[in-house]
């Protein structure tokens, strides 16, 4: 396992790469807790960097959840780091508010922080993304127990102004359990941002397409996301489920989610795919399921990648 705490769970996790180190954040949670599921409500943003992808040195906590009251007052949940055009870092997150403590109901919204060196960070006013409720399903329109809005993925298009965020959201209507879509939202300057429809449609077989990564393979461009057996929904219901991705054409546009392929299975999950120093894909993950079949919590050694006969992207199987 390339990376791991003695007293914490550690899962959900992004990359940022400054050139000369990779800057891991991580979510983790003390194991004195007792039980994993309790993780979620009690999230933190660690940060670890390494160079080979394979040895790392954990440099701790990054900030703490807002006050009471605040959109991000319960836990700090899952994101993405990018850089400026004038070097500043931007680090986007999922601020959780659970509204009370015997209830699933929560309500998830994007705030960002920025550094100038991914060491030191600073919480920007936030939320700065909410979900749209004339687009997207909020909490009290289904009997859903969240407000789904997390796991933002920002990018850029060339010849395009516009910054773009890639979000795990639900549409309004069809079957609430087959109801995950990939929310887009859209900003100039990084601060003010404005939802847009959702680039897919509801019936595609997920609940929820989890940890959105859009990435550029042999000149092909793909999405990779998460969707765990018991968010399966319509035809995929009873498969197994994992680590997700698909092709996609020009991007931002619409896609189809229901053409997804495994990458692995939920024994890993939050599949991020980053490159090594050759330039070759290699695919990080945490452990979901360790060996006697309770929750692992660490990141996964790098799996090369390569792409099939028909473009998808796979697990390199060693000779």
């Amino acid at each position: 396992m390339a990376f791991q705490l003695d007293a914490y769970w550690v899962w959900d996790f992004w990359l940022a790469d400054d050139g000369e180190r990779y800057h891991m954040f991580f979510l983790h949670a003390p194991k004195a807790l007792g039980d994993p599921n309790l993780r979620h409500r009690n999230a933190r943003i660690g940060h670890a960097t390494s160079t080979d992808l394979r040895n790392w040195t954990s440099h701790g906590q990054i900030f703490e959840p807002g006050p009471k009251g605040a959109f991000d007052d319960t836990a700090n949940w899952t994101g993405c780091t990018i850089r400026d055009d004038n070097g500043l870092w931007w680090l986007f997150y999922t601020g959780s508010r659970f509204l009370s403590p015997d209830s699933f109901a929560n309500i998830e919204t994007v705030g960002v922080a920025t550094s100038p060196d991914l060491f030191t960070w600073t919480k920007q006013p936030g939320p700065v993304s909410v979900a749209d409720p004339a687009l997207y399903e909020v909490l009290g329109s289904s009997s859903w127990p969240e407000e789904a809005w997390r796991d933002p993925w920002v990018f850029r298009v060339p010849g395009d102004s516009n910054w773009h965020m890639l979000i795990t959201a639900r549409d309004r209507a069809g079957d609430e359990f087959d109801r995950g879509v990939i929310g887009h939202a859209i900003s100039t300057d990084l601060v003010s941002w404005q939802a847009q429809p959702p680039l897919s449609v509801p019936g595609a077989g997920f609940a929820h397409l989890e940890v959105l990564q859009l990435l550029e393979v042999g000149g092909q461009m793909h999405l990779v996301f998460c969707c765990n057996q018991s968010r399966l929904a319509g035809g995929k219901a009873e498969q197994l489920g994992g680590i997700w991705t698909f092709p996609v054409g020009a991007f931002p546009g619409p896609v189809d989610p229901s053409a997804a392929r495994l990458i692995v299975d939920e024994h890993l999950y939050a599949g991020r795919v980053a490159f090594d120093r050759s330039g070759k894909p290699q695919l990080l993950a945490f452990v979901n399921v360790a060996a006697d079949g309770t929750f692992g919590g660490g990141i996964s050694d790098p799996l090369p990648l390569i792409l099939d006969a028909d473009g998808y992207l796979s697990v390199e199987q060693s000779s």
